[in-house]
Parts: C-alpha cells; sequence; structure tokens
C-alpha cells in the first residue's frame, strides 16, 4: 500500500475513534482490537484457520463451514473472529462452546501495526474472510507473511464496481491476493474477474448462510414431543406458527378460530420468538375463548399450545401439517422459512420478508406461499385445508427447493482444506 493511502486511514481512524470506543456494538475487546494478546495464543498443536464474519448473522453463515472443514481436518485449530460484539458472543456460543472452534476474537483494526501483532499472535496458516470484508492492510499483511487467503460467499454488488476500482487504485488490487474467491453466483464471478481477480481462483460455490438456515433435520419424527402434544398420529391435522413476535399472536388465533369452524380437527401450536413472552400468549389466547396450555404443562390435547421450550421447533414443524412463520406481518422483516421448508412443509409467510430476501426467491413458486394480510392467509388456509394432496406437493417442492440451494458450505471446505498445511 501507499504511504498516501495509509496516512488516510491513520486520519480516518483516528477522527472514528471516540466512536468506535463508545458505540454499543463495537466497544468490546478493544486490546484484542488494537492486536494486543496478553500472551501467545496456546490452540494445541495442528494448522490454524482463522474465519472471520463481521456480525452474528455472518458468523451464523460461517458455522456449516466450520463443521464440514472439521470433518474432512480434525487436526485444525479454528479461530473465529468478528467486528460486532453480538458476533464474537456468537461465535464463542455457536463455534467454541460446540467444540469446533478453539478462540473466538475481534477483527483488528485496520491499520498496519494491529494487523501485523494479530497475525503474529494468531499466526494463521489460512485467513478466510466473508461476503466482501475487503481489509486492505490486514490482506496484505496476512498475504505478505505467508497466510494463505480464501473468500468465502463472495458477494461484489454491480453498484459497487467503480468504488471498487477507485479502492484498488489507493491500495492495489486485494482480489489479486487471494489463493481462493468462492463466490456465490456466476454473476459475482464475472465481476470479479472483471475487476482484475486471477482465472484460477475464482469458483462458484454458492451461499452457506442455506446451509445455515436449511438446518439438519431429525431422521425420524419426535415420539416425546408428538406425545406431549397429544397429537393423534392419524386424523388429526396441526398447524405450527413459528418465530412469531408482538402483535401477531391476535390475528393468528383469529384465523386460527376461523378455521376451526370447518376444520374441527384442526389444532395450532404457537412458537413465539422469544420464549419469554409464552405466558402473554397463553393469556391472549384464553382471553379470545380458545382453550390452550403451554407445552410444558401436562394436559390432552387442547385446541392450541404454545411451544416454551428450547430446541423443538425443527421437530414440531416434522410434525406439522402446514406452516406458518413469523415476524413476517410486523416490521421484523421476517425469519427463517427454509427451516420448515427443509422439513417438507408448505410454508406461509407475510409480506414483510426484507431480511430473507434471498430465501423467499428460493421457495415462492416452489412450496412457499407469501400472503398480503391475515384475511389473505385465512382464505388460502380454508382452501388448503380443503385438498391434502395440494399440501403434500408443495410440501415435496418445498424440500427440493432447499435441497437445490444446499451444499455450499461443503463445497468451501473441500476447497479450503486443500489450502491447510
Amino acid at each position: 500500500m501507499s504511504a498516501l493511502a495509509t496516512a488516510l486511514q491513520y486520519l480516518v481512524f483516528a477522527a472514528l475513534l471516540p466512536l468506535l470506543l463508545l458505540h454499543p456494538r463495537v466497544r468490546q475487546g478493544i486490546r484484542r482490537r488494537f492486536g494486543l494478546y496478553e500472551a501467545p495464543v496456546e490452540l494445541g498443536p495442528g494448522p490454524r484457520v482463522w474465519l472471520h464474519g463481521a456480525s452474528a448473522g455472518d458468523i451464523l453463515g460461517l458455522v456449516p463451514i466450520v463443521r464440514e472443514l472439521k470433518l474432512l481436518r480434525p487436526d485444525a485449530r479454528v479461530i473465529v473472529s468478528a467486528i460486532t460484539d453480538s458476533g464474537a458472543s456468537m461465535a464463542q456460543q455457536k463455534l467454541v462452546a460446540q467444540g469446533l472452534a478453539q478462540l473466538a476474537t475481534f477483527l483488528p483494526y485496520d491499520l498496519p501495526g494491529a494487523c501485523r501483532r494479530t497475525l503474529a499472535a494468531l499466526k494463521p496458516d489460512v485467513l478466510v474472510l466473508e461476503y466482501t470484508e475487503l481489509w486492505p492492510q490486514l490482506i496484505h499483511a496476512a498475504a505478505d507473511a505467508g497466510v494463505k487467503l480464501v473468500m468465502t460467499n463472495g458477494r461484489l454488488s454491480p453498484g459497487n464496481v467503480g468504488r471498487y476500482r477507485l479502492l484498488f487504485k489507493l491500495v492495489g488490487n486485494l482480489l489479486e491476493r487471494f489463493d481462493l474467491l468462492l463466490m456465490r453466483a456466476e454473476e459475482e464471478a464475472e465481476r470479479a474477474l472483471l475487476l482484475g481477480a486471477l482465472p484460477d481462483v475464482v469458483h462458484i460455490t454458492g451461499n452457506t448462510k442455506f446451509d445455515a438456515l436449511a438446518v439438519s433435520v431429525p431422521l425420524s419424527e419426535d415420539a416425546a414431543l408428538r406425545a406431549a402434544l397429544a397429537l393423534r398420529p392419524s386424523g388429526e391435522r396441526l398447524w405450527v406458527c413459528g418465530s412469531t413476535h408482538e402483535g401477531e399472536e391476535g390475528p393468528l388465533l383469529e384465523v386460527f378460530a376461523a378455521l376451526r369452524k370447518d376444520a374441527p380437527d384442526l389444532r395450532l401450536l404457537i412458537a413465539p420468538r422469544y420464549l419469554e413472552r409464552a405466558g402473554r400468549v397463553v393469556a391472549l389466547s384464553r382471553s379470545m375463548g380458545l382453550e390452550t396450555r403451554l407445552r410444558s404443562q401436562p394436559g390432552g390435547a387442547t385446541p392450541v399450545i404454545v411451544l416454551d421450550t428450547i430446541g423443538e421447533l425443527v421437530r414440531a414443524y416434522q410434525l406439522a401439517t402446514i406452516v406458518f412463520v413469523g415476524g413476517s406481518f410486523g416490521s421484523r422483516g421476517g425469519q427463517n422459512i427454509l427451516e420448515p421448508a427443509a422439513c417438507g412443509k408448505p410454508v406461509l409467510f407475510g409480506p414483510r420478508m426484507e431480511n430473507f430476501k434471498d430465501s423467499v426467491g428460493v421457495l415462492v413458486g416452489r412450496g412457499g406461499l407469501q400472503v398480503r394480510d391475515p384475511a389473505a392467509l385465512l382464505r388460502l388456509l380454508h382452501d388448503l385445508l380443503a385438498r391434502p394432496g395440494e399440501i403434500e406437493k408443495l410440501g415435496a417442492l418445498a424440500r427440493e427447493a432447499v435441497s437445490s440451494v444446499r451444499g455450499a458450505s461443503a463445497r468451501d471446505a473441500r476447497l479450503i482444506a486443500e489450502l491447510i498445511p
């Protein structure tokens, strides 16, 4: 990098430092962000792979890669870094605590000294950066130190091509320093080549986010959960409303009450996104005249049950006849719709899916059905419940749609493993 570019970085950093020190999302781990580690980082024998994702959501996209990588190279010592405090916490929870990684830490500030100190402390053999985490000082320092560089879930938006060209004029072509560019789609790969990436290092492997969203489906139904719900093996249908938020349960309960007039066998399982709201949802349902209990409470086949346990939602999706995913009628921006689709269930959701646009693109027309409002949801459910064959067909389409976009993590892990000493 030129002296001018480095000087500009220092000036910008000095201006931003007060905000960085006080901002609630990035004020933890300041010493590590400066590359100051208390002692040599001992991770045990074996090659070291450092993976970086900016935030908690990005870390989740790395989890399936790490899982696949550890199957291929169980001797690898895995380090995971994030920018946000919540990202580092997610890495600790989902990777270190599960034995998949040895260290969760913070990305160093993109300053020459901070990057050199971090690389000296962590001693990675391979550095994997997610999406467009193009940090000039870190990339140059790592490449100069002989660290293999990988981009995973490569994302280069068409609107930013001009900005990348300007950046590369100032700091050098960062894409040329990568050993692997694992791009999400063909158009992303074409933009990487247009910006000067070496053709031999560019691969189209897909988006590991889909592997993270479509979690592994248990091999068989959960008999204990079926018994707890008092759900009969046949002759009874279950509508599961997963990850619901404040303001959604009322309209959903009204839809359910209307459906029961023509489908008296239909039962409802509501899974609030936040478990602490379960008691309020029970009270709301009872106030509407619906017999309701918590899943954790003993009882019979009550029309409405509110899920108040951790880790059972996917198993509940397996027992469902049809699924609605919440966060889509309010301002949340949606929740995970690929999870129930992977269970082979038709998935209904509302109009507010801004945070899951790519998942909507996968499912709409292939087992996923988007509705405008609760009234439209009622009409659609009424129609589907009268046609069980259509429900089965939509569920099969949903499962196939998810299967068609999975596998990026395994592809990425195989290519990364080839770079590990």
